[in-house]
């Protein structure tokens, strides 16, 4: 599956690149330069030259592109059902969705004197994302592969408890880079703040800006550290630095958990994937050891967190237990 992987996003990436170049290089004398490359609804209000313009976008590309080849020659996205449907959806998805952009650029700059008289027609964002969308979907399924082997309840790891003896784990996981993140939508946040209070000119366009990222940057600033209990009553998952808001799942819930490595793309991408009573939870602050707990009711829930291990032994010990009584 890994050679296969990287051999098609070689060639495939290859290609891209190559209509990225050639197309806007072979229309060169039918183009202005510079070109239209950013519209206020329909009319165009900025641009770039010729070359700019086809730089960024095979920028754009080679970086999912690198990203994808490194990734499948590791091995991660691929081992697992979820990992192997992301990753094939964004290599087609994420290639048309480029081609796509550059090449509504270059069409609605075709054949006018000045990049001033490109209009870009309103349904070609829709059709855009809906082309990138449906290709991806349809990659991701069809290269998804034969279903995830499911962990043995044999195999979960378990701690013999003494009659009556209690023991409490408590672990975490950290994500420095959304930490920062969240750190400079703060200050961002704050600058605009600053800026409507002191009334300064620009201080209505700032604002409308970036006050939006003091919500943001709460939600960043949640999801980038969480804090892991495992006691008697359960299992307890708390957000941010003050472990909370938190969600727990009683113990007479849980048939079973375990410690496996995932990474976030399998599940849709950092942060809160899915909802509770779903079926299906995944908090992912990093890629990596994560603690898994299958409920008793058929759910899933997938939380990063450190010595992951030995959190699903306490916490089997405790569902055994309660499940006994």
């Amino acid at each position: 599956m890994k050679r296969t992987a990287v051999t098609v996003a070689l060639v495939w990436g290859t290609l891209v690149c190559a209509a990225l170049v050639a197309i806007p290089l072979a229309l060169r004398d039918r183009l202005p330069d510079p070109v239209a490359t950013h519209w206020s609804m329909t009319a165009p209000d900025g641009n770039m030259s010729l070359t700019t313009s086809i730089v960024a976008g095979l920028g754009l590309w080679v970086a999912l592109w690198a990203f994808l080849l490194v990734s499948a020659a590791r091995g991660r996205l691929l081992g697992t059902r979820g990992g192997r449907a992301n990753w094939w959806g964004f290599l087609f998805g994420g290639s048309v969705f480029v081609l796509a952009v550059s090449g509504s650029t270059f069409l609605v700059n075709l054949d006018v004197a000045d990049w001033r008289q490109a209009v870009m027609p309103g349904w070609t964002v829709p059709a855009v994302l809906g082309a990138a969308f449906g290709t991806g979907l349809l990659a991701a399924y069809l290269g998804r592969g034969e279903a995830d082997r499911p962990t043995d309840p044999e195999d979960a790891p378990a701690m013999r408890l003494r009659p009556g003896q209690r023991a409490v784990w408590a672990g975490r996981a950290t994500n420095p880079w959304l930490s920062s993140l969240s750190v400079a939508m703060l200050l961002a946040g704050m600058v605009s703040v600053g800026f409507l209070v002191l009334g300064t000119p620009v201080g209505e366009a700032v604002w409308a800006v970036l006050l939006p990222l003091l919500p943001l940057a709460l939600i960043v600033s949640l999801v980038s550290d969480i804090r892991v209990r495992v006691s008697p009553d359960g299992l307890r998952v708390g957000f941010g630095p003050f472990s909370w808001p938190a969600f727990r799942v009683p113990a007479e819930k849980i048939a079973w958990a375990a410690a496996e490595r995932h990474n976030p793309l399998e599940v849709g991408g950092w942060g809160v994937r899915g909802l509770p009573g779903t079926g299906r939870l995944a908090v992912m602050v990093r890629g990596g050891e994560c603690l898994v707990v299958r409920r008793a009711d058929g759910g899933r829930l997938i939380v990063s967190v450190d010595d992951a291990e030995r959190a699903a032994a306490l916490l089997n010990a405790y569902a055994a237990e309660t499940a006994a009584a």
